[in-house]
């Protein structure tokens, strides 16, 4: 069997994915049994939209307990590393400027399963965090985005 992806996260993070879980176990999914049996309750299946819909929603509740179970089983949580305080890294928050027009930006770089780019938090595997990961306050980075590159100056690290 070949090997899983991992699912890099904060202790949070994981927390939240959790909750999902127990949640979807515990009520979402008694949830959609009862509009199933309700559904099936009107008669005739094969023309049943009530009874599709069901389906369909315990199809994806069952789909997203699958993927929470298999993204915590692969977690690796994030340590807060206070050694190295100039240099990005997962889990470190970092503010940059783009060049030449100087507008200021700062995410928090996280694991895919914690992204939330309104909130300032961007996957490890986006472009921008790709191109920010290792790099040390001070310096100019090229980032390869869909939409072309841009620079962006490091400015702080936290």
């Amino acid at each position: 069997m070949a090997d899983e992806k991992q699912h890099y996260m904060t202790k949070a993070g994981k927390e939240n994915l959790e909750n999902e879980l127990h949640y979807l176990k515990t009520e979402k999914r008694q949830e959609v049994v009862e509009r199933i049996k309700v559904a099936r309750a009107f008669g005739d299946l094969s023309e049943n939209s009530e009874y599709d819909a069901a389906k369909d929603e315990q199809a994806f509740v069952e789909g997203r307990i699958n993927q929470i179970e298999k993204m915590l089983k692969n977690a690796i949580i994030i340590e807060d590393d206070e050694t190295n305080k100039t240099e990005v890294a997962l889990g470190k928050s970092v503010k940059f400027k783009e060049l030449p027009d100087g507008e200021e930006e700062t995410y928090t770089i996280v694991g895919s399963a914690e992204s939330d780019p309104l909130e300032g938090k961007i996957s490890n595997d986006s472009p921008m965090a790709q191109s920010l990961l290792g790099r040390k306050v001070g310096e100019i980075v090229t980032v390869h985005t869909p939409g072309g590159e841009i620079e962006v100056e490091i400015l702080e690290v936290h």
